[in-house]
């Protein structure tokens, strides 16, 4: 199943075509990159996943057992793999702006869901901002959301 939505992502693209993203894709995108977020300090705790469970939920309007799915099919493949620039260009490519920074936001979500960000994640952020050409404003703006959201600025 993994394979098969790995497949289906990335179709097209040695070929240079360059299809449209499905909504199933852009979650399972976002997806990714919150489990690497998430395990980027090596250790991924409860409020972490809950945090990934919720933002997939509510962001991409999947029911709880459509995003607990995707969340295990996105920790199987962080398992696996290690590379962020598949999932980064993908993004990069077919995310309008504001899109990206809402991945950004959602990062910086789980960065913190334990309270605190981690050198790690916090590099893990610069890294993926680079990627996915979000300036160091727009990240900072999405950061001070999260914050004020959360309750610890």
């Amino acid at each position: 199943m993994v394979l098969d939505r790995l497949k289906s992502l990335f179709v097209g693209i040695e070929s240079g075509e360059s299809p449209r993203p499905t909504r199933d894709e852009k979650a399972f995108s976002a997806a990714a990159l919150l489990v690497e977020a998430a395990a980027f300090d090596d250790r991924v705790d409860s409020e972490e996943m809950a945090t990934i469970r919720a933002i997939l939920t509510d962001r991409f309007a999947l029911s709880p057992e459509e995003a607990g799915g995707l969340l295990e099919e996105a920790r199987n493949l962080q398992a696996t793999s290690n590379d962020l620039h598949g999932f980064t260009r993908r993004i990069k490519e077919h995310f309008p702006p504001e899109e990206r920074i809402g991945i950004i936001e959602m990062l910086w979500e789980v960065a913190y869901a334990d309270g605190e960000l981690h050198d790690f994640e916090a590099n893990l952020l610069r890294r993926v901002c680079g990627l996915i050409y979000v300036s160091d404003s727009q990240s900072g703006a999405a950061r001070k959301r999260v914050l004020a959201r959360l309750g610890l600025e």
